[in-house]
């Protein structure tokens, strides 16, 4: 039994629209560096923690947690697409492991995914089924969000799920930090969209999806031309938040109200809940050491950029 963490920000943006290329090969290199620990690793089982975009989950039903017994990915932004490996009898058992110790979570034998959970398992991992992977979504889109302290709980749960197994276990984390790229609010559309938000956008037509995608690379261009255009980005925040859960303070950010985070950091923001569960089931097998800390912001990806690993102090990997 052993366990690494780490946890990366996502974009569907790379390849749209890229930082200076000293910049690039910089985060190529952080890339680089975790995927060659991660295959020292030689994890058993993924557990990856990830928000969706409007891609999967929709207000029809919109789940704060949902456990994934098995996942597709939609292949938006030029992502991976296909069926994702997860070992359904696994993800059972964790799904009934998290509600037997009060937490409440959906579950989906049906689960659609985008580049929130591909990219992760296509830069760590080599691809969508390189390894058996049981997929977490975390809402922090759709209003009412769950709360940081809630985002703990199922993390702690999850977590002393997987120290039960005689496994090496993967704790992957995807999404934040500060951002708020043009994603739509409910109370705030036309009826279009609104139904868009209901449902309606679920397997949109190819034009559609690309329109889409469109709106969002114009708008990351527009944040590199005025920082105005769009909520700023918070580096000073964002390197608090990486201090607080290397240092092991999960429980101070119980404090942060949704609102509050929002005005800080960004809307988008709330997916560094992703972050909170992996570092809290992580914590479930005891003290941890974090290391290899990366950060940047690049409003080219309309991302505080960031990326941390972690072990459990003293763990000597086979």
């Amino acid at each position: 039994m052993s366990v690494y963490l780490h946890c990366m920000s996502h974009t569907p943006l790379v390849g749209h629209v890229d930082p200076a290329p000293e910049v690039l090969a910089e985060v190529d290199g952080v890339v680089a560096g975790v995927r060659e620990r991660i295959a020292r690793f030689a994890p058993e089982l993924v557990i990856l923690f990830s928000p969706d975009h409007y891609n999967g989950f929709f207000y029809d039903l919109m789940p704060s947690f949902c456990i994934g017994m098995a996942a597709h990915a939609i292949g938006d932004y030029g992502s991976a697409a296909g069926p994702l490996a997860v070992p359904k009898e696994l993800a059972e058992a964790c799904a009934t492991a998290v509600l037997e110790a009060g937490v409440d979570a959906a579950v989906s034998y049906r689960m659609q995914v985008d580049h929130g959970f591909a990219q992760p398992l296509e830069l760590l991992l080599g691809g969508l089924e390189r390894c058996p992977v049981i997929p977490v979504f975390i809402n922090a889109v759709a209003t009412p969000l769950p709360s940081f302290q809630r985002a703990r709980l199922l993390g702690e749960a999850i977590g002393r799920f997987a120290r039960s197994l005689d496994k090496r276990v993967l704790l992957l984390a995807s999404g934040g930090l500060s951002h708020q790229p043009p994603v739509p609010e409910l109370a705030k559309v036309d009826a279009r969209m609104a139904e868009r938000l209901l449902g309606g956008g679920r397997n949109l037509p190819a034009d559609e999806r690309d329109a889409r995608q469109q709106r969002v690379i114009s708008a990351a261009r527009a944040f590199v031309d005025d920082p105005r255009s769009l909520h700023p980005l918070n580096p000073e925040w964002d390197r608090a938040f990486m201090d607080i859960l290397s240092e092991c303070r999960l429980a101070e950010l119980d404090r942060l109200s949704n609102d509050d985070l929002s005005r800080l950091a960004g809307r988008s923001t709330h997916e560094v809940k992703t972050w909170v569960a992996a570092f809290a089931a992580l914590a479930a097998f005891g003290p941890y050491q974090a290391s290899e800390p990366y950060y940047r912001p690049i409003p080219e990806w309309i991302a505080g950029f960031g990326a941390l690993s972690a072990r459990p102090v003293g763990q000597v990997d086979a």
